[in-house]
């Protein structure tokens, strides 16, 4: 899975070879400052081609490489995820940069979902000390538990990018991530007989989603392998027996011994495969000047990865 990209530093990730590493070198980034000039953040939200363009820069830096080789990595099931970020974060790099490489690199694997919370194609978030949000999202001393993103609205959510934009004043929240081949409860609560039961699936007022949904937990891919749409706070169960499997599902998850901790530098973006990555947070260590925010891009594959 490892490739040479004149300009990428490209390596197998220290807590998993399952997520492949990407670090773009300061003469590809210098040479995106142009292009990525040409377009304000407003542009890149009122007229959706301007978000092809910059991520057509990108790709072209490349010799169109990098998209062939991102597209790879998040379909396959024995990876799914990478995670690239600036080399170093030169002086000419600040979050509206950020924004823009998370946009580029979005686009090279799909076309985002309109994001309800958010009323743009990609939401941009804190997380503070003080909150009265009504999601976990924002609640900074709360462990964030394993899940996957798209569980109550209709769109297909095939993938996920999450960039961690600025942090300051931080101890704790690290990341926490969990490929269901490496679950060790897999086998036994994807035959559970309420696994390929419908649940509904709702939300709270801040996601801004007037309906809500009904799936199964868990499905199979093309092979019969296991599949997840999942996410804790979110399921309202109909009868004991599912919310007993919730239950046994989410400490199934929080318990693991494969979930994969790690502490991600700013700067960094998080693609994975949603169907069978799952993704959550610690809790941060108490401070009032803690700040952080982060951007959340999310999307279905484009069918065909040749008209990249």
């Amino acid at each position: 899975m490892i490739e040479k990209i004149d300009g990428f530093e490209i390596s197998f990730n220290d807590k998993s070879s399952r997520i492949i590493n990407i670090d773009i070198g300061e003469e590809i980034l210098n040479k995106l400052i142009f292009p990525f000039n040409k377009f304000d953040i407003t542009a890149l939200e009122y007229k959706p081609f301007t978000r092809f363009t910059i991520a057509k820069s990108l790709d072209d830096l490349s010799e169109n490489r990098l998209s062939k080789f991102i597209n790879k990595i998040v379909r396959d099931r024995n990876t799914g995820c990478f995670i690239i970020k600036p080399k170093n974060l030169i002086s000419k790099i600040d979050n509206n940069f950020l924004v823009k490489l998370s946009t580029a690199v979005a686009h090279l694997i799909g076309v985002p979902n309109h994001d309800a919370m958010a009323g743009k194609y990609y939401a941009r978030f804190h997380v503070k000390h003080e909150d009265k949000s009504d999601s976990y999202l924002r609640k900074a001393y709360t462990n964030m538990d394993l899940h996957t993103d798209g569980t109550y609205v209709k769109e297909k959510t095939d993938w996920l990018l999450m960039s961690k934009l600025e942090e300051k004043n931080v101890e704790g929240g690290e990341s926490a991530m969990l490929h269901l081949d490496d679950w060790e409860h897999c086998d036994e609560l994807f035959n559970d007989p309420s696994a390929k039961e419908n649940f509904i699936w709702g939300s709270p007022k801040s996601k801004n989603i007037d309906y809500k949904v009904e799936h199964p937990v868990f499905s199979s891919d093309k092979n019969g392998r296991a599949q997840i749409s999942y996410i804790d706070q979110f399921p309202e169960p109909k009868n004991m027996r599912q919310g007993v499997f919730l239950q046994k599902l989410s400490d199934s998850l929080e318990e693991s011994n494969h979930k994969i901790i790690t502490r991600l530098p700013v700067g960094s973006s998080v693609i994975a495969n949603n169907y069978f990555w799952l993704h959550g947070r610690k809790p941060f260590k108490e401070n009032i000047d803690l700040s952080r925010e982060l951007l959340r891009i999310r999307g279905s594959f484009f069918k065909d990865t040749n008209s990249i």
